[in-house]
């Protein structure tokens, strides 16, 4: 009995061997065709399968800001994309990318991600550099300065009070909804602001008609549109002790 099993048991290894499996049971398996997720290092592939999702097919027409957007990236730079692939943006639905973070990729994989936006969808910058507003703000902003700005140079198209506005065939939403601001973070108000959304017909910072936009004036309508924020969103009513 016990040389037949082990008789058996050389049959099977042999067969096995045979058959090209040199990994135990369950072990995934890699060819030249299938590679293991860390090893996936171009750019469109790695696009695809993180980020496409929320940002759109091709950068753009997702629920998430526009990516192929060359005023974005010139304003962002790099750098900055690089850091919030892989560190995400807390209370919001961009969750971080990067290993050291509970993520999945690799430092190299966000660099090529990163680098991969700026080839891809980068151009000249349509404006002096010099000049456009930075990426990010240390100051908090007026309140006040803001919703008056907001009202001279948003309200056409966002109403004089953020709700929305309907003019003719073109009709935007309420910017002020507080399931919206729970949603994008101030930094993301001021990439919209500063980048535009060019799907949406809305301008970026230097396209305005009637003149761009300052770092001031950016700053103190994110500011403004931040202070309708409420604590409890998805709430019918405020929370009390």
């Amino acid at each position: 009995m016990k040389l037949r099993i082990a008789l058996v048991g050389l049959a099977c290894a042999a067969a096995l061997n045979l058959a090209g499996c040199r990994n135990p049971p369950g072990k995934p398996q890699y060819t030249n065709e299938t590679k293991r997720p860390d090893q996936v290092l171009d750019f469109p592939t790695l696009y695809a399968k993180n980020c496409a999702g929320c940002h759109g097919e091709h950068g753009r027409s997702g629920a998430a800001i526009s990516l192929a957007n060359p005023v974005y990236l010139s304003v962002a730079g790099v750098a900055n994309i690089e850091r919030v692939t892989a560190d995400g943006v807390s209370g919001t639905m961009m969750p971080p990318f990067a290993r050291s973070a509970g993520g999945l990729l690799t430092d190299e994989q966000i660099r090529i991600l990163s680098q991969g936006m700026v080839a891809a969808w980068g151009k000249s910058s349509p404006f002096d550099t010099h000049s456009a507003p930075s990426y990010a703000t240390t100051t908090s902003g007026d309140v006040g300065q803001g919703k008056s700005v907001f009202s001279a140079r948003c309200a056409i198209c966002h109403g004089s009070d953020g709700t929305g506005n309907t003019n003719g065939d073109q009709h935007t939403g309420s910017l002020v909804d507080p399931a919206y601001l729970a949603l994008i973070s101030d930094q993301g108000l001021r990439s919209i602001l500063i980048a535009g959304e060019p799907e949406q017909g809305m301008p970026d910072w230097h396209s305005y008609s009637n003149g761009p936009l300052t770092e001031a004036d950016i700053t103190n309508v994110v500011a403004w549109l931040g202070s309708r924020r409420i604590g409890t969103p998805g709430q019918p009513y405020r929370q009390h002790p």
